[in-house]
């Protein structure tokens, strides 16, 4: 990977990160939370969801030292009591991110699948897996990730179970978990969602 491609993969990966959050916001918000509205995270402005540690140094060193990629945006706060129906404010909040990110990929696809004459197509196409890639790593559930919330939403999601479950979930054991999983099963199978969107594939192998 050339220092170019490395800013390049950089570059996506975090604003699809950034982006992924803000959705988290904006759909908390109208479940019934100005938390992150007062937050001054309802923005796309970068700066607002930077964690120098999590989006900036680690990924960089990761990046650079072991062509490796692992980095987060500052996850956006919410407060599940003022969603206006907990179960269902937790299941919308929790999919908005991935939910994004799959928006991302489909739009930005089929200009891919249509066009794939344009100059920027294979510019596009790799914005298209990262996106894909980010959301179904999200939807993994394992806590902290989105995926467990889903899961917790869908089976209990009521009242101070739903607040004590976000308060604990996370843990770096499910972290290597999902990782385990991203870097095994998820690259076939987002080359797979790829395929079905674009009509083509990605030289990610």
């Amino acid at each position: 990977m050339s220092f170019q491609d490395a800013i390049f993969l950089y570059i996506i990966i975090i604003f699809s990160a950034i982006l992924h959050e803000y959705a988290h916001g904006w759909m908390a918000l109208r479940e019934g939370d100005p938390t992150a509205k007062y937050a001054g995270r309802l923005t796309l402005n970068p700066l607002a969801h930077i964690d120098w540690w999590g989006t900036v140094l680690m990924p960089l060193i990761l990046l650079f030292a072991f062509r490796f990629f692992f980095g987060y945006a500052k996850p956006v706060p919410i407060n599940p009591n003022n969603f206006r129906n907990q179960r269902r404010g937790l299941i919308l909040v929790s999919f908005a991110g991935p939910g994004a990110n799959f928006l991302v990929a489909l739009i930005l696809g089929l200009f891919v699948r249509f066009y794939p004459g344009l100059s920027f197509a294979s510019f596009l196409a790799f914005i298209v897996f990262i996106n894909i890639w980010l959301a179904l790593f999200n939807l993994i559930p394992v806590p902290p990730l989105d995926g467990s919330k889903l899961l917790f939403g869908f089976i209990y999601g009521r009242g101070g179970r739903t607040v004590e479950f976000l308060r604990g979930a996370g843990s770096w054991a499910g972290i290597l978990i999902a990782l385990l999983i991203a870097f095994t099963f998820l690259p076939y199978l987002s080359q797979l969602i790829f395929t079905l969107i674009t009509g083509g594939r990605i030289g990610i192998f």
